[in-house]
């Protein structure tokens, strides 16, 4: 475990000594979620997960949606406007 003393400048700005930094592999321009927990102030990176999404994919998925969709107005279309 890697334990530093922060201190709190002005509008509350903590810097994060390289140290701490390179432990866990924060650089500029990183992201950090902080969080109060049991009385402690927590952060960590922010290293969000990257997928690999077919496109053609989510088009089928996309238009299937549509379709389901077009359907459900179809039968309130139906329900509401009966034909004489």
């Amino acid at each position: 475990m890697t334990r530093v003393l922060l201190k709190v400048g002005k509008k509350g700005v903590v810097i994060i000594p390289k140290k701490l930094r390179e432990v866990l592999g924060i650089k500029e321009g990183d992201e950090l979620i902080a969080e109060a927990s049991g009385g402690a102030l927590v952060m960590r990176p922010f290293k969000p997960k990257i997928v690999e999404i077919d496109p053609n994919l989510v088009e089928e998925m996309l238009s299937e949606e549509g379709g389901l969709e077009r359907e459900k107005v179809e039968s309130l279309v139906k329900k509401v406007l009966p034909r004489h």
